[in-house]
């Protein structure tokens, strides 16, 4: 399922027997990390000599992970996943996957093929560090991801980039997108106190939008849930939200430990869009019944 990254390449990756290098058939190599996973990114999709979440971002969004800020969106989430059950254990890539809590969650008490891609090497250090038979790859995910055509069962991209042509080439037939975006009062009282402002944003509507050339939406939900953190939890929201930087907006915020604060995720789930299914002038599909709306959860 892994591809060389080299632009002009794209080969399949064959792995050595102990897994610790991978070869394509042009020579191009690919040594596995001690902690276990691959860095594919070339040269030319780096932004900066340090992409994606700092090692402070990282740490900080395992901090929350550990103290199960995310379990409520994760519950929510397997159910909309669907039951998983195929011949062989399904294949779930988590587009975006920062240090791998999501994944981690889906494995218990569930056989999966477990993937997870990061810009960022600090946060794929921790999550192949969390669960190490999963496979974790550093790609960027805005270019053409280093995986198999079809390869996935479900992909999710959870507060993550979204990358439309992509998820639609890695998608099996009968597979499924998941995303999740802030809702319009996530962490409200945060930005209020940091910001001194909390305006509220709906951003799902544009997503499927941006999605919509190559899915068809098959529901929508949204997850609300409170969570009272201490300054630790605090300083920790700060610093994966990337809202901290200036010390009077970031001691208004620690003024929030002990407090609640709002979480807040829009859920989509979402289908491929059949070969040459014409678009409706108001960007949605025709189908044989009629235009197509929400739909129970996948199962």
């Amino acid at each position: 399922m892994l591809l060389c990254s080299v632009p002009a390449c794209r080969a399949p990756l064959a792995i050595d027997p102990d897994g610790r290098r991978a070869v394509c058939p042009a020579g191009h190599s690919y040594d596995r990390a001690r902690s276990g996973y691959w860095n594919l990114l070339q040269p030319q999709d780096r932004r900066s000599n340090a992409p994606g979440d700092s090692k402070e971002a990282a740490q900080a969004r395992r901090l929350l992970a550990d103290l199960g800020l995310d379990t409520p969106l994760f519950a929510a989430l397997v159910p909309i996943l669907g039951t998983l059950d195929t011949a062989r254990p399904p294949a779930v890539l988590d587009v975006g996957c920062g240090e791998g809590a999501f994944l981690a969650f889906l494995q218990e008490g569930r056989t999966i093929d477990a993937w997870g891609t990061d810009l960022s090497s600090p946060a794929i250090e921790l999550a192949a560090r969390r669960l190490p038979g999963a496979t974790w790859v550093i790609a960027n995910a805005d270019r053409r991801l280093p995986f198999a055509e079809g390869s996935f069962d479900r992909i999710t991209s959870l507060t993550a980039r979204r990358n439309p042509e992509e998820f639609d080439r890695l998608l099996a037939p009968d597979g499924r997108l998941v995303i999740a975006l802030p809702g319009p009062d996530d962490l409200i009282e945060l930005r209020e106190a940091a910001l001194g402002r909390g305006d509220r944003r709906e951003r799902l509507a544009a997503a499927l939008e941006e999605l919509a050339p190559f899915f068809e939406v098959e529901g929508t939900e949204r997850v609300d849930w409170t969570a009272t953190l201490d300054e630790a939890g605090i300083e920790a929201l700060l610093a994966s939200t990337y809202r901290g930087g200036r010390a009077g907006r970031d001691d208004r915020a620690r003024a929030l430990a002990g407090r609640t604060v709002s979480m807040s995720r829009d859920l989509a789930w979402l289908k491929r869009r059949p070969a040459g299914l014409p678009l409706l002038p108001d960007g949605d599909f025709e189908t044989a019944g009629g235009v197509g709306g929400a739909a129970e959860h996948p199962g």
